[in-house]
């Protein structure tokens, strides 16, 4: 876990609005639009496309959604709202969209992968909406990952949430995203509760799907990336470590380009 006395949240904080700034106006945009969970990470991300002062919009995107969820996703943009002009906030409902998709297509007898596809089917639907909302008002869609999620265990739907302009805080890893958040002043029962990717109606978390918590796996992060092997650690310590080198193997594919297959010139 990143030490709270020698992280320099102003400083941070500062360089990721100023590197915000700079890039919408190379692009030549308006501003961000940004989809609320109720979750740390995207009260983080909307917060700091906020403090640009360049137009932040909030996407409420509720899909079945857990009651805990949409509370705090409320009370996160309310907050917002009054901390910043330029902040405004539209909610669309994908329920009858996500449903109607659901009636159309084939069911697979395996609960486990049907779930999971259907998980991964709702972010989709997600990224979808923000790119509509960006596209008819010339915004960019920033990103809510952090660090772990995308370089490290690859928890993210490919096309899904991973699918974004930019991504502003996603050299972060969990525990400075908490700190950072703190320092912004992200409401409390965001800074307090469970992750969770907010994808299955039983609000799993974060933690009972991958095996392991932030704080973890962070570890395992910095123990793998230094050369560490699963033979340098017991009991939970392992565990966690073969959790995290499984799901960084299996989950190369979001990470890396996408496979190009090159023709030799000779036979172009």
């Amino acid at each position: 876990m990143t030490n709270s006395n020698t992280f320099k949240s102003e400083e941070i904080n500062q360089h990721i609005v100023q590197w915000l700034l700079d890039y919408a106006n190379n692009a030549k945009v308006k501003g961000f639009v940004v989809g609320i969970s109720g979750g740390i990470d995207s009260a983080l991300t909307s917060t700091l496309c906020a403090q640009t002062g360049l137009a932040t919009l909030c996407v409420e995107m509720p899909i079945h959604q857990h009651q805990s969820h949409v509370n705090r996703a409320v009370e996160h943009i309310t907050q917002l709202k009054n901390r910043f002009p330029n902040v405004s906030d539209i909610r669309t409902d994908l329920t009858p969209v996500f449903d109607a998709f659901t009636n159309q297509v084939e069911q697979n007898n395996d609960r486990n992968t049907l779930d999971i596809t259907l998980a991964n089917t709702r972010a989709r639907l997600r990224m979808t909406t923000l790119y509509y909302h960006a596209g008819i008002r010339g915004l960019l869609v920033a990103g809510t990952g952090n660090k772990v999620e995308d370089f490290g265990v690859g928890f993210y739907t490919k096309y899904g949430d991973g699918g974004v302009d930019i991504s502003p805080i996603a050299d972060l890893v969990k525990s400075e995203v908490r700190l950072l958040a703190k320092h912004l002043d992200v409401p409390e029962s965001i800074l307090n509760a469970a992750p969770s990717d907010g994808l299955y109606e039983n609000d799993l978390t974060d933690e009972m799907q991958i095996g392991a918590s932030y704080d973890e796996l962070e570890l395992a992060m910095q123990q793998f990336e230094a050369g560490k092997t699963e033979n340098d650690f017991v009991g939970r310590e392992a565990q966690v470590f073969k959790i995290y080198k499984r799901l960084n193997t299996i989950n190369q594919h979001k990470m890396n380009p996408i496979p190009v297959c090159e023709i030799p010139k000779n036979l172009k």
